[in-house]
């Protein structure tokens, strides 16, 4: 395991030894939490404002670092009521405040985080809605239960053949998409997933 992803083989019908990525922490705070009723696949987008920075409110933005603190309030008289741990999250900015970043993550829980502790930088979370607390966690061979997982496809098609299966939870980076479809890397892996399964892009948004 490298930088906790896992890398395996798998044999699926039609696609023979599809390589397998995984990732055995889909957990990223310190503490446990409940998903979000309802929570699924990015909705789409409601007519962005521009906030004090001149950049849209909402966006989606990810983590600097693996260790930042999700505070009550713009200010670190706050207290914190959360640790994020997992660099490259990505995260939803929905208010901005002086140097301060409300921001939503993909399990509906919401907080203030130092502006400097975010970038620019387009990440998605792979299916987070089927990682479910309780359940099998990606790469955990122990568990018994299937991991849910998406094929990475060579083109944006559903014809075009699958280069490797990746595990709900698994944080990927986001080259481009197009209203359908997605390139991304995970790993040394590049290659095309349906838009609506992942979290960190709108619905219908377009990323170049």
């Amino acid at each position: 395991m490298a930088n906790g992803i896992t890398f395996g083989k798998t044999v699926a019908a039609r696609v023979p030894a599809l390589a397998r990525v995984g990732q055995r922490a889909f957990r990223v705070a310190v503490a446990c939490s409940l998903f979000a009723a309802g929570m699924g696949a990015s909705s789409p987008r409601a007519e962005p404002a521009v906030g004090a920075s001149g950049l849209p409110v909402p966006r989606f933005v990810s983590l600097k670092a693996d260790r930042v603190n999700l505070r009550a309030g713009p200010s670190t008289d706050y207290p914190t009521s959360w640790i994020f741990r997992r660099a490259g999250l990505p995260v939803e900015v929905i208010r901005e405040a002086d140097g301060w970043r409300q921001v939503r993550d993909a399990e509906g829980t919401t907080g203030w985080v130092l502006q400097t502790m975010l970038s620019g930088r387009r990440t998605a979370l792979v299916l987070p809605w089927e990682a479910k607390p309780g359940e099998a966690k990606p790469g955990d061979a122990k568990a018994g239960a299937a991991v849910p997982e998406i094929e990475l496809r060579q083109s944006d098609s559903d014809r075009a053949p699958a280069i490797a299966k990746i595990e709900a939870g698994v944080i990927a980076s986001v080259r481009s998409c197009d209203k359908r479809w997605c390139q991304i890397t995970v790993g040394d892996f590049k290659g095309y997933v349906e838009q609506k399964k992942l979290w960190g892009v709108y619905d219908g948004e377009i990323v170049k």
